[in-house]
């Protein structure tokens, strides 16, 4: 059965039989100057082993934890940004567990009483967010058959967002997982980098075969789910470290449970890994309880108050839908260009310099600038791999290039070819265009003169143009530009052009 068919039959499965629901846990290392409960320093970026380490971190017998306030201050911004409830009083727990990346032979984390409760992102809500401290890091050497931890890693403040189980697709899994990474750089509290291991999924998936009246329900609306009493088997998916990995993860897994129950077979709760060059997810062991962990309060960690933390949790920045409405109000893009400017804050921030500076020009202009700044410059830094604090155009430059475009007075191609020649050599619109002489001409006598001559050195080409040949109009614009060097729109080339035949 090709491909697409097979997409068909699944999704037509999935609404008329099966109810996939698939709830996220999402790790997210916080950027702090120290770790969760010690003072070794937090730095993800080194790459020697063992080196960021202390007693406390590694568990040493004697020693007490203290925890890191500006972690819980992060997870608190957190909650504030997602709607949350954030709770008077919470604890650290002890969750125990033995694996040779976790030194103390348990980890310290919340489980009764996080700190935020509740909340919502891109129409998925929220069960909650805690803070816990991070394990080490296996190394293993196949060559030689060996295994060794560093345990830079191990007691680094780790936030986990916990979703209801109310996502039904890997496209839904996929967009809250952006939306998050945007929100947590926006608030400065990760780079969330998944390549770096900075922000770590887990998807727990579930199907269940639904009866007459469940299907019924669930053809008017993916809300019914709530009502549903008793969902499928859990299966927990673990280690997704990119977008596509959980789109494609969940969207797997979804295939493969039902396949399963078509087959009257029995699915088993178990945890399972995602082979990203197969495309497949495969078994790794039974799926834990909450009771297999003996979880149990932390007796050398004191209770945390929100009244101890409230007055330093601060004013939040213009978070990402709060951008989306005021661009469309305000300056009139379109969602996709929206999209691509606030998915970083510092391109915003550089964007909305350009805007302001534009504000007295008309709207179309802002419109503009928004299609060359996503286009063209983006363009431009991803081939260079560049951050736009990295670049030397500024939103000065910039912005007088869009204006000289928005006025006529240069031709998009020219406009492109500056922008490149800023990018590249460091140069600004002024220089570029002294060095250059780029001043586009609109003298229509001029524009005139130039056809004539293209037309008396192009007379076959001309004939092929009046006999209805109009691909070939492109030649003789083409070698218009070049006696003009440039400095005229082509647009006037091809309306003389055309005017000219029409007198024939």
């Amino acid at each position: 059965m090709p491909g697409e068919q097979i997409k068909s039959f699944l999704f037509k499965k999935i609404i008329m039989e099966y109810l996939p629901t698939i709830g996220l846990e999402v790790h997210v290392e916080l950027k702090t100057k120290t770790k969760m409960f010690c003072g070794s320093p937090n730095n993800p970026d080194e790459e020697r082993p063992n080196v960021n380490i202390c007693p406390v971190c590694l568990g040493h017998p004697g020693t007490l934890p203290v925890a890191n306030k500006e972690a819980v201050l992060c997870v608190l911004r957190v909650g504030k940004a997602l709607g949350s409830d954030l709770q008077k009083e919470s604890r650290f727990d002890r969750k125990s567990y033995f694996y040779p990346d976790l030194p103390k032979g348990y980890q310290i984390s919340q489980y009764q009483y996080p700190l935020v409760k509740g909340g919502e992102l891109a129409g998925i809500k929220i069960t909650r967010v805690h803070l816990e401290e991070d394990t080490g890091k296996l190394i293993h050497d196949t060559k030689i058959g060996i295994s060794l931890v560093d345990y830079n890693r191990a007691g680094v403040p780790l936030m986990e967002l916990v979703t209801e189980p109310v996502i039904h697709s890997g496209a839904e899994a996929k967009k809250f997982a952006e939306e998050l990474q945007t929100i947590l750089r926006y608030l400065n509290v990760s780079d969330a980098d998944m390549e770096k291991g900075h922000m770590r999924l887990e998807a727990n998936i579930s199907v269940k075969k639904m009866d007459a009246n469940e299907r019924e329900n669930i053809s008017q609306s993916f809300a019914f789910v709530s009502q549903v009493s008793r969902l499928g088997v859990k299966v927990e998916v673990k280690n997704l470290n990119s977008f596509r990995s959980v789109k494609s993860a969940v969207d797997y897994e979804i295939q493969r449970q039902i396949k399963i129950l078509e087959n009257g077979e029995v699915l088993s709760q178990e945890t399972r890994g995602w082979d990203e060059i197969k495309n497949e997810t495969f078994s790794q062991r039974e799926k834990e309880d909450a009771h297999d962990y003996r979880y149990l309060p932390d007796p050398d960690l004191s209770l945390l108050t929100l009244e101890d933390f409230e007055k330093e949790i601060g004013e939040l920045p213009e978070l990402p839908e709060e951008k989306r409405k005021r661009y469309f109000n305000q300056f009139g893009l379109k969602a996709e260009i929206t999209e691509a400017i606030i998915k970083e804050k510092n391109n915003a921030v550089y964007f909305e310099q350009i805007a302001e500076k534009l504000s007295t020009y008309p709207k179309d202009f802002i419109s503009l600038a928004g299609n060359y700044f996503t286009s063209n410059l983006f363009g431009l830094m991803k081939g260079g791999s560049k951050a736009i604090s990295n670049i030397s155009i500024t939103p000065i430059d910039f912005t007088a290039l869009i204006i000289l475009l928005g006025e006529g007075k240069i031709y998009s191609h020219l406009a492109k070819d500056i922008l490149t020649e800023m990018f590249k050599s460091g140069k600004n619109l002024e220089e570029i265009a002294k060095e250059k002489n780029i001043t586009q001409v609109n003298n229509e006598a001029l524009v005139l003169s130039i056809v004539e001559q293209v037309i008396e050195e192009n007379k076959n080409a001309m004939s092929e143009f009046i006999s209805g040949n109009n691909p070939i109009l492109e030649f003789l614009v083409g070698q218009a530009m070049k006696i003009a060097k440039g400095k005229v729109d082509p647009l006037n080339f091809k309306k003389a052009f055309k005017n000219k035949i029409s007198r024939e």
